[in-house]
């Protein structure tokens, strides 16, 4: 199965305060919020969230396709995804604009703050789903990931994929203030999969003025949320599947660390329905087992744990062997890759 991951390229700008935010937040004030935290480290890395998805992926043996834009000083990054054999077919470069920069500064505690400029992103809407996918085989099935992005060509996506009938999983995260309750729900209505933190996912039912358990009914197969450090909840109609965190070695930076959970997990989910020997028209809910999606969510764990190691969102690497193993560590068992 074909992945394609739509969202952000850009690069980091990573700082370290050596402080709480906590001590510096008078919440009485938050009307008239006047903040500067000095960073006592800076760190220029490749990143966005098409960009971190794609990396775990291929580094799993999934190898996918990244349909974003970029800028007039894409060429470092261009060659780094070139290096590591990750497709850059589906990259639009616009000479007019720098690439996408997100700015973000932790604190000891690992809370981040973060501001995102568009840059070249601007133009994400001009792409088109429809003309990528239609230029592969029709024997080949594909997968879409819907990562945050400009919002306008993230609801161009979501209508391109439920109009030709491609499945997907909806990351609309930091982006779900910009949706009308109709964007919004039309998004999770024909996913496939819907993911996001736990505070996004209270966001979404705060939005839609919906329960939790309105939630798990709408439409998508699971709900999948992040807990950072606790791990994580796969919710389907029936089941609540908990997901115990990898362990880390050590906590360098956690920036990425929920894009490469994605990737593990979306690289476990399209090998869980590749196994369906009914094929993927034949997908119905229970044909990914609650013992599949659960390892799907333990590979999220483990890709997201070499992140949080390494000062960067793609400054890691392992190989499959290494990968499996430090699986068996962690869960007993073994993943097949």
């Amino acid at each position: 199965m074909h992945v394609i991951v739509t969202g952000s390229l850009g690069y980091d700008f990573i700082m370290d305060f050596s402080g709480r935010f906590a001590d510096r937040i008078m919440p009485d004030n938050l009307h008239k919020i006047s903040l500067s935290f000095l960073a006592d480290k800076l760190n220029k890395q490749f990143g966005g969230t098409a960009g971190n998805i794609a990396y775990s992926l291929n580094l799993l043996g999934t190898e996918p396709t990244i349909v974003s834009v970029a800028g007039n000083d894409f060429g470092p990054y261009k060659t780094f995804l070139e290096t590591n054999k990750i497709d850059i077919a589906g990259i639009t470069v616009f000479d007019t604009e720098p690439t996408s920069c997100y700015f973000v500064v932790t604190d000891k505690d690992d809370n981040q703050i973060g501001t995102f400029y568009t840059g070249a992103q601007k133009y994400a809407s001009k792409l088109s789903l429809t003309s990528i996918l239609n230029t592969r085989a029709h024997s080949e099935k594909s997968f879409v990931i819907i990562s945050p992005q400009d919002p306008t060509a993230m609801k161009k996506f979501v209508a391109e994929c439920r109009e030709i009938h491609v499945p997907y999983l909806y990351d609309p995260a930091f982006q779900i203030g910009t949706f009308t309750k109709d964007e919004l729900r039309q998004g999770i209505e024909g996913a496939e999969l819907l993911i996001g933190n736990d505070y996004e996912i209270d966001l979404i039912i705060q939005t839609l003025e919906i329960s939790h358990e309105e939630l798990l009914v709408m439409g998508p197969k699971a709900v999948i949320t992040t807990l950072g450090a606790k791990g994580s909840i796969i919710e389907t109609r029936h089941d609540a599947i908990h997901v115990k965190p990898a362990r880390a070695k050590n906590v360098s930076d956690p920036t990425g660390a929920g894009d490469a959970y994605r990737g593990g997990f979306i690289a476990g989910y399209v090998r869980a329905l590749a196994s369906d020997p009914r094929g993927r028209g034949a997908l119905t809910p229970g044909v990914v087992t609650t013992d599949q999606l659960l390892v799907c969510g333990q590979m999220g764990a483990v890709a997201a744990v070499y992140t949080v190691e390494k000062y960067g969102t793609v400054t890691h690497h392992y190989t499959q062997e290494e990968f499996v193993k430090r699986y068996k560590e962690n869960y007993g068992n073994t993943v097949d890759l």
